[in-house]
Protein backbone atom coordinates (compact mmCIF):
# COMPACT_ATOMS: atom_id res chain seq x y z
CA UNK A 1 0.00 0.00 0.00
CA UNK A 2 3.32 2.28 -0.44
CA UNK A 3 0.71 4.41 -2.82
CA UNK A 4 -1.81 5.02 -0.63
CA UNK A 5 -3.20 8.47 -1.36
CA UNK A 6 -2.80 10.83 1.39
CA UNK A 7 -6.90 11.64 1.45
CA UNK A 8 -8.19 8.36 2.97
CA UNK A 9 -11.74 9.54 2.20
CA UNK A 10 -11.30 9.45 -1.35
CA UNK A 11 -10.49 5.45 -1.53
CA UNK A 12 -12.38 3.38 -3.60
CA UNK A 13 -14.73 1.17 -1.10
CA UNK A 14 -14.11 -1.80 -2.97
CA UNK A 15 -12.06 -2.98 -5.94
CA UNK A 16 -13.91 -6.01 -7.60
CA UNK A 17 -12.16 -8.18 -9.92
CA UNK A 18 -14.61 -10.35 -12.44
CA UNK A 19 -13.58 -13.12 -15.07
CA UNK A 20 -15.31 -12.88 -18.05
CA UNK A 21 -18.35 -15.89 -18.53
CA UNK A 22 -18.19 -18.77 -20.47
CA UNK A 23 -16.49 -18.40 -23.88
CA UNK A 24 -15.87 -20.55 -26.54
CA UNK A 25 -12.69 -21.15 -25.84
CA UNK A 26 -14.04 -22.90 -22.33
CA UNK A 27 -15.35 -25.07 -24.33
CA UNK A 28 -13.45 -26.34 -27.40
CA UNK A 29 -9.67 -25.88 -26.96
CA UNK A 30 -9.49 -26.04 -30.62
CA UNK A 31 -11.49 -22.62 -31.56
CA UNK A 32 -7.85 -20.76 -30.65
CA UNK A 33 -6.47 -22.87 -34.08
CA UNK A 34 -8.97 -20.38 -35.91
CA UNK A 35 -9.78 -17.78 -34.14
CA UNK A 36 -7.14 -14.70 -32.54
CA UNK A 37 -7.39 -15.27 -28.55
CA UNK A 38 -8.35 -11.99 -28.58
CA UNK A 39 -11.47 -12.99 -30.53
CA UNK A 40 -13.16 -15.19 -28.86
CA UNK A 41 -17.03 -15.18 -28.27
CA UNK A 42 -18.93 -16.00 -25.01
CA UNK A 43 -21.29 -18.78 -25.30
CA UNK A 44 -25.28 -18.12 -24.56
CA UNK A 45 -24.55 -19.36 -21.13
CA UNK A 46 -21.31 -17.40 -20.61
CA UNK A 47 -23.88 -14.56 -21.55
CA UNK A 48 -26.56 -15.51 -18.59
CA UNK A 49 -23.69 -15.99 -16.46
CA UNK A 50 -22.40 -12.41 -16.82
CA UNK A 51 -26.08 -10.76 -16.64
CA UNK A 52 -26.24 -13.00 -12.98
CA UNK A 53 -22.84 -11.82 -12.13
CA UNK A 54 -24.41 -8.01 -12.95
CA UNK A 55 -27.16 -8.64 -10.60
CA UNK A 56 -25.00 -9.86 -7.65
CA UNK A 57 -22.67 -7.10 -7.79
CA UNK A 58 -25.35 -4.31 -8.09
CA UNK A 59 -27.15 -6.08 -4.43
CA UNK A 60 -23.86 -6.47 -3.13
CA UNK A 61 -22.92 -2.44 -3.96
CA UNK A 62 -26.55 -0.84 -3.02
CA UNK A 63 -26.21 -3.47 0.59
CA UNK A 64 -29.56 -4.89 -1.09
CA UNK A 65 -30.81 -1.33 -1.38
CA UNK A 66 -30.08 -0.28 2.08
CA UNK A 67 -26.87 1.93 0.46
CA UNK A 68 -27.53 5.25 -1.72
CA UNK A 69 -24.50 6.76 -2.04
CA UNK A 70 -22.81 4.23 -4.35
CA UNK A 71 -20.82 4.89 -7.91
CA UNK A 72 -19.22 2.32 -10.03
CA UNK A 73 -15.99 2.81 -12.03
CA UNK A 74 -15.36 0.38 -15.09
CA UNK A 75 -12.17 -1.06 -16.41
CA UNK A 76 -12.44 -3.83 -18.91
CA UNK A 77 -9.71 -5.74 -20.96
CA UNK A 78 -10.06 -5.31 -24.80
CA UNK A 79 -10.97 -8.94 -25.74
CA UNK A 80 -14.37 -9.47 -27.19
CA UNK A 81 -14.98 -12.08 -24.25
CA UNK A 82 -14.27 -9.50 -21.35
CA UNK A 83 -16.47 -6.69 -23.49
CA UNK A 84 -19.29 -8.81 -24.39
CA UNK A 85 -19.12 -9.63 -20.28
CA UNK A 86 -18.69 -6.31 -19.01
CA UNK A 87 -22.00 -5.48 -21.64
CA UNK A 88 -24.25 -8.20 -19.84
CA UNK A 89 -22.94 -7.01 -16.41
CA UNK A 90 -24.29 -3.04 -17.25
CA UNK A 91 -27.61 -3.69 -17.44
CA UNK A 92 -27.78 -3.56 -14.12
CA UNK A 93 -27.04 -0.92 -13.48
CA UNK A 94 -28.49 2.67 -14.01
CA UNK A 95 -26.60 5.72 -15.71
CA UNK A 96 -26.49 7.59 -12.40
CA UNK A 97 -24.61 5.31 -10.85
CA UNK A 98 -22.05 4.68 -13.50
CA UNK A 99 -18.82 7.38 -12.86
CA UNK A 100 -17.21 5.89 -16.24
CA UNK A 101 -15.52 2.80 -17.93
CA UNK A 102 -12.20 2.73 -19.50
CA UNK A 103 -10.54 0.10 -22.47
CA UNK A 104 -7.05 -1.32 -20.61
CA UNK A 105 -5.11 -3.44 -22.49
CA UNK A 106 -2.65 -3.71 -19.39
CA UNK A 107 -5.19 -5.80 -18.07
CA UNK A 108 -5.54 -8.36 -20.66
CA UNK A 109 -5.25 -11.85 -20.79
CA UNK A 110 -1.60 -13.71 -21.18
CA UNK A 111 -0.59 -14.11 -24.75
CA UNK A 112 0.13 -17.52 -25.48
CA UNK A 113 1.13 -16.87 -28.94
CA UNK A 114 -0.89 -16.11 -32.16
CA UNK A 115 -3.24 -19.19 -33.74
CA UNK A 116 -2.43 -22.37 -31.10
CA UNK A 117 -2.13 -25.48 -32.44
CA UNK A 118 -4.49 -27.83 -30.36
CA UNK A 119 -1.15 -30.88 -29.78
CA UNK A 120 1.61 -28.18 -29.29
CA UNK A 121 -0.26 -26.32 -27.13
CA UNK A 122 -0.67 -29.70 -24.98
CA UNK A 123 2.77 -30.60 -25.26
CA UNK A 124 3.91 -27.06 -24.61
CA UNK A 125 1.07 -26.95 -21.26
CA UNK A 126 2.78 -30.40 -19.98
CA UNK A 127 6.46 -28.19 -19.96
CA UNK A 128 4.71 -25.38 -18.04
CA UNK A 129 3.90 -28.24 -15.10
CA UNK A 130 7.55 -28.98 -15.04
CA UNK A 131 9.01 -25.39 -15.18
CA UNK A 132 6.62 -23.47 -12.59
CA UNK A 133 3.75 -21.15 -14.08
CA UNK A 134 4.97 -18.07 -13.54
CA UNK A 135 8.26 -17.86 -14.68
CA UNK A 136 7.20 -20.25 -17.75
CA UNK A 137 7.37 -17.99 -21.14
CA UNK A 138 5.28 -19.46 -24.12
CA UNK A 139 6.71 -19.13 -27.36
CA UNK A 140 5.77 -16.21 -29.54
CA UNK A 141 4.22 -15.15 -25.98
CA UNK A 142 4.15 -14.16 -22.10
CA UNK A 143 4.86 -15.36 -19.36
CA UNK A 144 3.31 -14.90 -15.63
CA UNK A 145 6.23 -12.93 -14.94
CA UNK A 146 5.70 -10.44 -17.79
CA UNK A 147 2.19 -9.80 -17.01
CA UNK A 148 2.78 -9.00 -13.48
CA UNK A 149 4.88 -5.98 -15.14
CA UNK A 150 2.77 -4.97 -17.01
CA UNK A 151 -0.03 -5.32 -14.42
CA UNK A 152 2.88 -3.60 -11.74
CA UNK A 153 2.55 -0.57 -14.26
CA UNK A 154 -1.34 -0.36 -14.35
CA UNK A 155 -1.64 -0.37 -10.87
CA UNK A 156 0.10 2.86 -10.55
CA UNK A 157 -1.80 4.44 -13.02
CA UNK A 158 -4.80 3.72 -10.95
CA UNK A 159 -3.31 5.11 -7.96
CA UNK A 160 -2.75 8.10 -10.02
CA UNK A 161 -6.07 8.49 -11.01
CA UNK A 162 -6.95 8.16 -7.20
CA UNK A 163 -5.19 10.17 -5.39
CA UNK A 164 -5.67 12.98 -8.63
CA UNK A 165 -9.74 11.77 -8.50
CA UNK A 166 -9.53 11.48 -12.37
CA UNK A 167 -12.35 8.96 -11.69
CA UNK A 168 -14.46 11.27 -9.87
CA UNK A 169 -14.51 14.73 -10.31
CA UNK A 170 -17.56 15.42 -8.25
CA UNK A 171 -16.50 13.11 -5.23
CA UNK A 172 -17.93 14.08 -2.09
CA UNK A 173 -17.51 12.87 1.53
CA UNK A 174 -19.55 10.16 2.30
CA UNK A 175 -19.46 8.64 -1.39
CA UNK A 176 -18.61 5.65 -1.92
CA UNK A 177 -16.96 4.33 -5.29
CA UNK A 178 -16.19 0.91 -6.60
CA UNK A 179 -13.82 0.14 -8.70
CA UNK A 180 -14.99 -3.01 -11.14
CA UNK A 181 -12.11 -4.65 -13.07
CA UNK A 182 -13.62 -7.05 -16.08
CA UNK A 183 -10.44 -9.34 -16.65
CA UNK A 184 -9.46 -12.71 -17.31
CA UNK A 185 -8.48 -16.19 -14.23
CA UNK A 186 -4.65 -15.35 -14.75
CA UNK A 187 -4.63 -11.79 -14.64
CA UNK A 188 -6.70 -11.93 -11.73
CA UNK A 189 -4.94 -14.12 -9.98
CA UNK A 190 -1.66 -11.58 -10.51
CA UNK A 191 -3.49 -8.85 -9.59
CA UNK A 192 -3.60 -10.48 -6.03
CA UNK A 193 -0.42 -11.21 -5.73
CA UNK A 194 0.81 -8.05 -6.51
CA UNK A 195 -1.59 -6.22 -4.70
CA UNK A 196 -0.76 -8.24 -1.61
CA UNK A 197 2.46 -8.65 -2.46
CA UNK A 198 2.41 -12.93 -2.37
CA UNK A 199 5.61 -14.28 -3.20
CA UNK A 200 6.25 -16.54 -6.65
CA UNK A 201 5.74 -20.07 -4.72
CA UNK A 202 2.11 -18.25 -3.03
CA UNK A 203 1.35 -17.55 -6.33
CA UNK A 204 2.03 -21.29 -7.86
CA UNK A 205 -0.73 -22.45 -5.44
CA UNK A 206 -3.59 -20.20 -6.46
CA UNK A 207 -6.51 -21.51 -8.69
CA UNK A 208 -8.59 -19.74 -10.89
CA UNK A 209 -11.85 -18.65 -9.97
CA UNK A 210 -14.77 -19.57 -12.55
CA UNK A 211 -16.34 -17.79 -15.11
CA UNK A 212 -18.02 -14.80 -13.74
CA UNK A 213 -17.17 -15.49 -10.08
CA UNK A 214 -15.75 -12.20 -8.84
CA UNK A 215 -13.72 -11.53 -5.76
CA UNK A 216 -13.95 -8.11 -3.63
CA UNK A 217 -10.82 -6.49 -2.18
CA UNK A 218 -12.35 -4.23 -0.17
CA UNK A 219 -11.32 -1.41 2.25
CA UNK A 220 -11.23 -1.96 5.93
CA UNK A 221 -11.84 0.40 9.07
CA UNK A 222 -7.97 0.28 9.57
CA UNK A 223 -7.35 1.77 6.07
CA UNK A 224 -6.02 -1.51 4.36
CA UNK A 225 -7.68 -4.00 1.77
CA UNK A 226 -8.38 -7.07 2.73
CA UNK A 227 -10.37 -10.43 1.28
CA UNK A 228 -11.75 -11.48 3.97
CA UNK A 229 -14.30 -8.83 4.77
CA UNK A 230 -16.61 -10.56 1.93
CA UNK A 231 -15.33 -13.75 1.01
CA UNK A 232 -15.71 -16.82 3.46
CA UNK A 233 -12.60 -19.28 4.74
CA UNK A 234 -13.76 -21.87 2.41
CA UNK A 235 -13.76 -19.10 -0.57
CA UNK A 236 -10.26 -18.52 0.09
CA UNK A 237 -9.17 -21.60 0.33
CA UNK A 238 -11.03 -22.53 -2.73
CA UNK A 239 -8.84 -19.96 -4.21
CA UNK A 240 -5.65 -21.55 -3.25
CA UNK A 241 -4.52 -19.50 0.01
CA UNK A 242 -2.56 -20.90 2.33
CA UNK A 243 -3.71 -20.69 6.19
CA UNK A 244 -1.26 -18.19 6.86
CA UNK A 245 -2.44 -15.98 4.01
CA UNK A 246 -6.12 -15.94 5.18
CA UNK A 247 -4.88 -15.31 8.70
CA UNK A 248 -3.38 -12.15 7.02
CA UNK A 249 -6.19 -11.05 5.00
CA UNK A 250 -8.12 -11.23 8.45
CA UNK A 251 -5.95 -9.36 9.87
CA UNK A 252 -5.74 -6.52 7.31
CA UNK A 253 -9.86 -6.63 7.78
CA UNK A 254 -9.26 -4.51 10.78
CA UNK A 255 -5.63 -3.57 11.09
CA UNK A 256 -4.06 -0.23 12.28
CA UNK A 257 -1.07 0.17 9.76
CA UNK A 258 2.25 -0.15 10.76
CA UNK A 259 2.49 -2.99 13.01
CA UNK A 260 2.49 -5.84 10.44
CA UNK A 261 6.19 -7.26 10.90
CA UNK A 262 5.18 -7.90 14.28
CA UNK A 263 1.48 -9.42 13.61
CA UNK A 264 2.69 -12.05 10.75
CA UNK A 265 6.26 -13.00 11.88
CA UNK A 266 5.74 -15.93 9.51
CA UNK A 267 5.96 -14.08 6.62
CA UNK A 268 9.81 -13.10 7.61
CA UNK A 269 10.49 -16.55 8.67
CA UNK A 270 9.97 -17.40 4.79
CA UNK A 271 12.64 -15.38 3.90
CA UNK A 272 14.98 -15.68 7.08
CA UNK A 273 16.56 -18.04 9.38
CA UNK A 274 16.77 -17.58 13.22
CA UNK A 275 16.29 -14.10 12.97
CA UNK A 276 16.58 -12.78 16.92
CA UNK A 277 13.83 -11.10 18.57
CA UNK A 278 15.15 -7.49 19.54
CA UNK A 279 18.29 -5.66 18.63
CA UNK A 280 19.61 -6.01 22.25
CA UNK A 281 19.03 -10.04 21.68
CA UNK A 282 21.73 -9.64 19.06
CA UNK A 283 23.92 -7.59 21.24
CA UNK A 284 24.46 -9.53 23.99
CA UNK A 285 24.49 -12.47 21.53
CA UNK A 286 27.61 -10.28 20.09
CA UNK A 287 29.16 -9.50 23.55
CA UNK A 288 29.48 -12.94 24.48
CA UNK A 289 31.03 -14.07 21.19
CA UNK A 290 33.49 -11.29 21.43
CA UNK A 291 33.72 -11.90 25.17
CA UNK A 292 34.75 -15.61 24.49
CA UNK A 293 37.45 -14.65 21.55
CA UNK A 294 39.31 -11.73 24.01
CA UNK A 295 42.65 -12.81 24.69
CA UNK A 296 44.17 -10.69 28.07
CA UNK A 297 47.57 -10.04 26.22
CA UNK A 298 48.41 -6.26 26.42
CA UNK A 299 50.97 -6.41 23.97
CA UNK A 300 48.68 -7.86 21.33
CA UNK A 301 46.13 -5.17 22.23
CA UNK A 302 49.12 -2.54 21.38
CA UNK A 303 49.85 -4.70 18.35
CA UNK A 304 46.01 -4.69 17.01
CA UNK A 305 45.71 -1.20 17.55
CA UNK A 306 49.14 0.11 15.79
CA UNK A 307 48.69 2.21 13.09
CA UNK A 308 49.16 0.56 9.52
CA UNK A 309 52.74 1.20 7.70
CA UNK A 310 52.29 1.84 4.37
Amino acid sequence: MEHLPSHVDILPKRIILVRHGESQGNLDDTAYTTTPDNQIPLTSHGIDQARFAGQRIRHLLSDDGLSHNWKVYFYVSPYRRTRSTLREIGRSFPRNRILGVREECRIREQDFGNFQVEERMKAIKLARERFGRFFFRFPDGESAADVFDRLSSFMESLWRDIDMKRLDHHHKRGDETNLIIVSHGLTMRVFLMKWFKWTVEQFEHLNNPGNCEFLVIQLGSGGDYSLAIHHSEEELLHLGLSPEMIADQRWRASATKGDWNEKHSWYLDGFFDHLPSSDSSSSDSDDNNNNNNVHHDHQGEKENNAPVKC
